[in-house]
C-alpha cells in the first residue's frame, strides 16, 4: 500500500469515525469535522507531524491545536485513527463523565488547550511557537487549524501581527475555508484570493490548496520547512460535510448529527471502510530545552521614609525573583514603562515579549507559553484587561498558570480620567474559579505578594497602584494568600475599617484623626481578596459593632461584596464605600473625596454609625 493510499483510507476511516460518534451522542459538528479531515490527515498520518504519542507532554513534540473547537469529533477520530482511543470510547462523545467533551479541552489528554470560543487557537499557538524559538531554543512545530468563519474575530489578526513581527517561522495557520458557517455564509465563502490577500499583507507566507487534495496537503505541509523568518498560513478550500453528498455543501447543517437512517445512508455512500488501517506519527528528536537551577534571591531593600508605588514594586520583584523561579516569562501591552515590567525587560530582555496593545492576544499567547510549562507574567493597565476577558475565562478552563498584573487602578490614579481608571477589575477576576485576587497597599507588600503569585500554581491577579505609597511593613513579613493584616487594633474598638491596596493608607489616616477624639477602630489590610481570611473578619465582627469595607472600585463584584459573603451568617452589619459616581478627572485626593472613600468619609461613616 502506497503512502497515499493508505492516507486516503484513514481519511475515509476518521470520517466513518465522526459519524458514528455524533450520531450516537446525537448532537455535534460532523460537517465542520468532516471538512478539515483530509487536512489534518495529512498533516498527522504522513510523516510531518512529530509526536512521541507515548509522552504528550515531551518538550519537542511538534503541536496541534484546534482553534475551531467544535471540530472536536474529528480531533477524537484522528487520535482514534491513530490507536489511541478505542470506538467504544468515541461513542462516549458528549456524555456526561466522558472525556469527549463537546469542544475540545484538557480534560482528553492529546487536547494542547481547551477551545470552543472562536478566535483564540492562532493566539495560543503564537505562545507555544515564542517559546520553542525563544526561550526553550527547540525545534518544534506548532499547528493551529483555522475555521474561515473565526477569521473575522480581531484578535486572530493581533496574533498575525505578532507572530510577523518575531518572525516566528515555527507557526503554522491552516485555514479550513469550508464557505458556510452557523447561519449561512462567511464573509468570504470561498473566495480564497481574499483571504490570501489579507494573510499576505500581514507577512505571512501564504500557499493556497485545495484542501481535499492528499499531494497538494502534502506539498503545502513540506513547503513549511523551506520558509525562513515568516510565520507561514495554509489557506484550503474545502466542503463542508465532505464526503456525504446530502450534506455537502449544504446550509442549515451546522451543529446538526446525523440520525441513524441518515447515517446508514451515509454510510452506504462511503463504501467500505477499513477499520483495521492505523496511522503512525514520526517521533521527534529526544530534544529538552536548557535547565536553570533555582538559585536565592536578593534581600527586599526599602526605605522606610521613602514612598514607593507598588506598581515599580511590582517590576523589580520579578526581576529579583528570577533566578529563584527560572520559567517566569514577562509579557507586557506597551506600557511597562508605567507597569514597570520594564525593570526585568533590562535585566533579562531574552525572557520578555513585547506585545504592544493587543490584550486578547497578548492573554492568548500567554496560554501558550503556560501550557509549555512557563510562568507568564502579564501586564497592564488593570482597565485593558477587561477587553480580554474572554481570553481570560478560557485559559481556565486549559489550568492555566498565569500572573496577570494590572495597574492604574481606580479613581486614585487622577487626570487621566475614567477611560483609564480600572473600576471593574477585581470583580471580573474573583469570577474566575479557584482565581486568587491579591491587592498590595505597599511595596513590601507588593513585593511578597508577586513571589506569592509566582509560587502558586493556577490564574492569580495582582491589582497595582499607580502613585507612590509609604511603606507601612517590615521585609520580614509574610503575606500568604488567603491572608489578611491587622494594622491596628485594642479592646477599645468600636468599628472595623477593611481596606485594600489604596484605601489602606486612606484607613491609616482615619485612624490617627479619631484616635485624637477618643474613638478607636480596627483597621484590616485584605490584601488577599480572594481567598479572603475568614478568620481575621470574624473576629472582628465578633468585637466591634460593625464592619466598614472602603475600596477604590465598583460596588458590584467588589471588597465590600466579598465581605459581606463571608459574613452572610453572621450578625453584624457590613457598611460599603466604594465608588457610586460617574470617575472623572481630578486629583488623586480629590477624587477620593468626591466618590466619598477618603479618609475624611471614613470618619465620617465611623461618626455615624457610633452615634
Amino acid at each position: 500500500m502506497n503512502d497515499k493510499v493508505k492516507l486516503e483510507k484513514i481519511a475515509k476511516l476518521t470520517r466513518y469515525f465522526i459519524l458514528v460518534s455524533t450520531t450516537e451522542a446525537g448532537s455535534g459538528h460532523p460537517t465542520s469535522s468532516l471538512s478539515a479531515a483530509d487536512l489534518m490527515t495529512g498533516l498527522m498520518f504522513s510523516g510531518i507531524f512529530r509526536f512521541n504519542t507515548e509522552q504528550p507532554g515531551h518538550p519537542n513534540n511538534d503541536r496541534i491545536i484546534f482553534s475551531k473547537g467544535h471540530a472536536s469529533p474529528l480531533l477524537y477520530a484522528l487520535w482514534a485513527a491513530g490507536g489511541k482511543i478505542t470506538e467504544e470510547e468515541l461513542l462516549t462523545l458528549r456524555k456526561f463523565g466522558s472525556h469527549l467533551e463537546g469542544h475540545a479541552t484538557t480534560a482528553f489528554k492529546y487536547a494542547e488547550v481547551s477551545t470552543g470560543s472562536l478566535g483564540q487557537g492562532l493566539s495560543i499557538g503564537l505562545g507555544m511557537a515564542l517559546n520553542a524559538k525563544y526561550v526553550d531554543k527547540l525545534p518544534y512545530i506548532t499547528y493551529v487549524l483555522l475555521g474561515d468563519s473565526e477569521m473575522s474575530e480581531g484578535s486572530q489578526w493581533e496574533a498575525m501581527q505578532i507572530a510577523a513581527h518575531y518572525k516566528l517561522n515555527n507557526l503554522v495557520g491552516i485555514v479550513d475555508v469550508n464557505r458556510l458557517g452557523q447561519r449561512g455564509e462567511t464573509m468570504y465563502g470561498h473566495d480564497i484570493n481574499a483571504y490570501e490577500k489579507r494573510i499576505s499583507s500581514f507577512g505571512w507566507e501564504t500557499i493556497v490548496i485545495d484542501g481535499h487534495n492528499i499531494d497538494e496537503i502534502i506539498g503545502a505541509y513540506e513547503k513549511v520547512s523551506h520558509v525562513n523568518d515568516r510565520p507561514v498560513m495554509i489557506i484550503a478550500k474545502t466542503i463542508k460535510g465532505k464526503g456525504v453528498s446530502f450534506i455537502e455543501d449544504k446550509n442549515g447543517w451546522h451543529g446538526k448529527a446525523l440520525n441513524r437512517e441518515q447515517l446508514g445512508q451515509a454510510l452506504k455512500e462511503m463504501g467500505e471502510i477499513d477499520k483495521s488501517v492505523r496511522g503512525d506519527m514520526a517521533k521527534p528528536e529526544d530534544l529538552k530545552p536548557e535547565t536553570r537551577t533555582p538559585q536565592a534571591t536578593q534581600k527586599i531593600l526599602y526605605l522606610a521614609d521613602t514612598p514607593v508605588a507598588t506598581r515599580k514594586a511590582y517590576g523589580n520583584a520579578i526581576a529579583r525573583i528570577f533566578p529563584k523561579y527560572p520559567d517566569i516569562v514577562a509579557l507586557d501591552a506597551e506600557v511597562s514603562n508605567s507597569t514597570h515590567a520594564d525593570i526585568f525587560r533590562e535585566k533579562y530582555p531574552e525572557r520578555f515579549f513585547e506585545m504592544y496593545i493587543a490584550e486578547q492576544n497578548m492573554v492568548g499567547a500567554a496560554l501558550g507559553l503556560s501550557q509549555r510549562n512557563k510562568i507568564p507574567f502579564i501586564s497592564t493597565f488593570a482597565a485593558f484587561f477587561t477587553r480580554a476577558f474572554d481570553q481570560i475565562r478560557m485559559s481556565r478552563y486549559s489550568d492555566a498558570n498565569i500572573k496577570f498584573i494590572g495597574s492604574h487602578a481606580g479613581v486614585s490614579i487622577g487626570e487621566d480620567g475614567a477611560s483609564q481608571m480600572g473600576l471593574e477589575d477585581i470583580a471580573m477576576f474573583r469570577t474566575i474559579l479557584d482565581s486568587v485576587v491579591l491587592y498590595p497597599s505597599d511595596a513590601v507588600s507588593a513585593e511578597k505578594l508577586v513571589e506569592e503569585a509566582a509560587r502558586h500554581k493556577g490564574m492569580v491577579y495582582v491589582r497595582t497602584t499607580r502613585n507612590a505609597t509609604p511603606i507601612i511593613y517590615k521585609t520580614n513579613e509574610e503575606f500568604p494568600i488567603g491572608g489578611s493584616k491587622v494594622l491596628r487594633q485594642s479592646d477599645k474598638d468600636v468599628i472595623t475599617v477593611v481596606g485594600a491596596g489604596i484605601t489602606v493608607h486612606e484607613a491609616l489616616g482615619a485612624y490617627g484623626e479619631l484616635k485624637k477624639e477618643g474613638i478607636f477602630i480596627r483597621i484590616i489590610d485584605l490584601y488577599s481578596i480572594k481567598p479572603a481570611d475568614m478568620t481575621n473578619l470574624r473576629k472582628a465582627a465578633n468585637i466591634t459593632q460593625a464592619i466598614i469595607t472602603v475600596e477604590d472600585h465598583f460596588a458590584e463584584g467588589g471588597i465590600g461584596e466579598a465581605v459581606r459573603s463571608l459574613m452572610a451568617d453572621v450578625d453584624v452589619p457590613v457598611h460599603s464605600l466604594s465608588v457610586q459616581k460617574m470617575p472623572r478627572s481630578g486629583k488623586p485626593g480629590e477624587l477620593l473625596d468626591y466618590e466619598e472613600i477618603s479618609r475624611s468619609a471614613i470618619i465620617k461613616k465611623v461618626r455615624e454609625l457610633i452615634n
